[in-house]
């Protein structure tokens, strides 16, 4: 894989707070990515970043388009040949890009760790394997889907973002994203490396209402 073919983008939704840390984990990368776009769907929280950091790329939206619609519309801006999207709220590892970009396929997968205030609730709410790693939680990941997974472009944007439920609470569009380049034949590659920090926090409760009652039964708790 050619290493200047890879876009990152970064989706927050409420995360402007914790937004420079991913940044700073992109920009400190051994590797860097062609490009860096950071996408701000309508939370309002994000306008101190262009100050900060003026040379990554920023949609930042005055209305919520909503996940579908936001990811759909930022993966059609994308001409670089593979494109990995990763939440505002967490970070990569240093040596990430570098990794990704040694390997050529359609999809690539990696694992994860899991931190923050309420990592351990994960494996409450999601059936996972998960083991004590370094204070945090390693997710093995080989071969599976996440939101952060590395694609090739042009299939992804054959295929689009769309609800996998559409009647669903969540819309599930990376799982969507994930079964149909499968249906597609697309070829799957893995690295046995925990390449993405994934933070739980109570943000990722209050933006669901539906879940606030769930946040303050775990802190009675």
């Amino acid at each position: 894989m050619l290493l200047n073919m890879i876009t990152i983008v970064i989706a927050s939704y409420r995360y402007g707070h914790l937004a420079a840390h991913c940044i700073e984990s992109l920009l400190s990368q051994t590797i860097s990515p062609t490009r860096i776009l950071f996408v701000d769907d309508g939370g309002l929280d994000c306008n101190h970043l262009p100050s900060l950091y003026p040379d990554i790329e920023y949609v930042l939206r005055e209305e919520n388009l909503g996940v579908v619609d936001n990811f759909q519309d930022i993966l059609s801006r994308v001409d670089t040949e593979y494109v990995l999207f990763i939440g505002a709220d967490n970070w990569l590892r240093s040596d990430a890009i570098e990794l990704l970009s040694k390997t050529s396929a359609d999809i690539v997968t990696y694992d994860v760790i899991v931190t923050g205030e309420l990592k351990e609730d994960i494996l409450m709410r999601l059936p996972i394997q998960a083991f004590p790693h370094q204070g945090d939680l390693y997710w093995n990941r080989q071969d599976q889907h996440h939101g952060s997974m590395m694609y090739r472009t042009a299939l992804g944007q054959k295929i689009g973002y769309k609800k996998r439920y559409e009647h669903g609470v969540h819309p599930q569009e990376d799982w969507n994203l994930w079964d149909k380049m499968l249906q597609q034949g697309a070829t799957v590659a893995s690295l046995k490396e925990g390449l993405l920090f994934y933070r739980r926090h109570r943000e990722n409760f209050l933006k669901y209402s539906h879940e606030t009652s769930q946040l303050k039964e775990l802190e009675v708790n």
